[in-house]
């Protein structure tokens, strides 16, 4: 599916659909991909080094005046073509083992390169479940006030009939009016809020299509977990072994070692072999001697006689050692210490950060269980408060500012049982997923 795509109408989208389009879409981890196909080539490379060298050359060009003749090698005055052939192969026998260091590197890089991409892939899941949930918290946050104000309705029919009867002051009339405007206002405001998270996920997904785009309406029951039955010591022992942020860390100090292996392996020599074969063919004139001694031009002898004849093989060792550089080497050898030191402080960094991540995950996941749960009683607790009033209300013991007062409370008790359950949800998944668990196996 395209970005931008036109979206059914009749397309609801469950958090795995967002989740899978995301991944599938995302910019950045499209190019982290991209930065696999790198790593893969440089490997590639890396190989490549191993492997002779192997390169053919022709040339062909016309000389006129005194020149050397290609195959005599005598110099004369004449206009003559001559063309050279030749094959040459050439070896790295040794380099003071830097291919072989840059071959392991590439390695590192090319793993590095996949934790970066499962990285980017978590990061991204894990910002559309925010968004995700931000829209259905919205959503059921609309229900409670449209719910409420269904119910207010009804009372402002019930107390219409019953001060047109004369039972009830015009001053209940009023308060329940004010009320139902109060509850409209905020009704509109749930409903922007609702298409605002809507956009913003949308976005996210990178679908313009934002009037027909919307998630699936079900039923998100209790949420439940045995995430918190573990210990906080087994979840963070998990998440050193399996998160990438630590993962990465460890890939960057492991390639920042095989720099300074690397660079060391300038203070060698290096040995290389080659080998070459070519031939040299020519329409110039010959000159021999007859047996007066008496020089005598002949012509050129066939092309393919002078291929054969003319052939000649080299072949050899070369060794450079290296004295001095300018300090070149010494200085990259002190630069890749230098770098192993800041990837190890970044190390013991992520590792610091991760464990205090979990630490704050777990309590922030109790926590929300606990207001959670606080939420769930309130609720019943101003439930029963609203249908007293209620019942007072019906009979003329109370009035109708009071009665708007317990519903107004009752509300509020039910919105924030709503943001408790939804917070609940999101830090349980977040918990889950330090522990090990990926997004596309988690159910809400």
């Amino acid at each position: 599916m395209g970005i931008g795509k036109a979206i059914s109408q009749e397309k609801r989208w469950t958090l795995q659909e967002c989740v899978a389009y995301a991944i599938e879409n995302n910019i950045t981890i499209k190019q982290s991909a991209l930065n696999i196909e790198s790593a893969d080539i440089d490997k590639s490379d890396a190989i490549g080094n191993f492997l002779p060298s192997l390169n053919a050359s022709a040339s062909n060009f016309w000389s006129s005046g005194l020149s050397a003749d290609p195959i005599s090698g005598t110099n004369r005055t004449q206009t003559f073509r001559s063309s050279n052939y030749g094959i040459g192969a050439e070896i790295n026998l040794f380099d003071g083992l830097r291919n072989v260091r840059q071959f392991q590197r590439a390695k590192l890089n090319q793993l590095l390169s996949q934790y970066n991409l499962g990285k980017s892939k978590d990061d991204i899941a894990l910002f559309v479940a925010n968004s995700y949930l931000q829209l259905l918290l919205n959503k059921e946050s609309l229900k409670v006030i449209e719910k409420q104000h269904d119910i207010t309705l009804e009372s402002l029919k019930r107390t219409t009939d019953l001060v047109e009867a004369g039972v009830l002051p015009q001053g209940d009339l009023l308060e329940i009016e004010a009320t139902s405007s109060d509850e409209i206002t905020r009704i509109v405001q749930a409903e922007n809020a609702v298409q605002i998270a809507r956009v913003s996920l949308a976005q996210t997904l990178l679908i313009k299509d934002y009037e027909k785009f919307d998630i699936a309406e079900q039923e998100y029951l209790e949420p439940s977990s045995k995430i918190l039955d573990k210990s906080i010591e087994e979840i963070r022992s998990t998440a050193r072994t399996s998160r990438y942020e630590v993962q990465i860390a460890e890939q960057n100090k492991l390639l920042a070692e095989k720099d300074l292996e690397i660079a060391r392996g300038n203070y060698y020599p290096s040995l290389t072999g080659s080998f070459s074969i070519g031939t040299t063919e020519s329409d110039a004139e010959g000159i021999v001697f007859d047996d007066m001694g008496v020089p005598m031009t002949v012509g050129a002898a066939p092309f393919f006689d002078q291929f054969s004849d003319n052939y000649g093989i080299s072949y050899g060792l070369s060794l450079s050692i290296p004295i001095f550089n300018g300090f070149s080497v010494r200085n990259a050898v002190k630069r890749s210490k230098i770098n192993i030191k800041s990837a190890d402080f970044q190390l013991e960094q992520a590792e610091l950060d991760l464990d205090s991540n979990v630490y704050q995950a777990y309590l922030d996941a109790k926590g929300s269980a606990k207001a959670y749960e606080a939420s769930k009683v309130s609720v019943k607790a101003q439930e029963r408060a609203y249908e007293y009033a209620k019942d007072r209300y019906d009979v003329g013991l109370t009035n109708a500012f009071d009665f708007s007062q317990s519903k107004f409370r009752l509300e509020n008790a039910q919105s924030n049982a709503v943001q408790a359950k939804f917070d609940y949800i999101f830090k349980i998944k977040v918990l889950e997923l330090y522990f090990g668990i990926k997004l596309a196996d988690i159910k809400l």
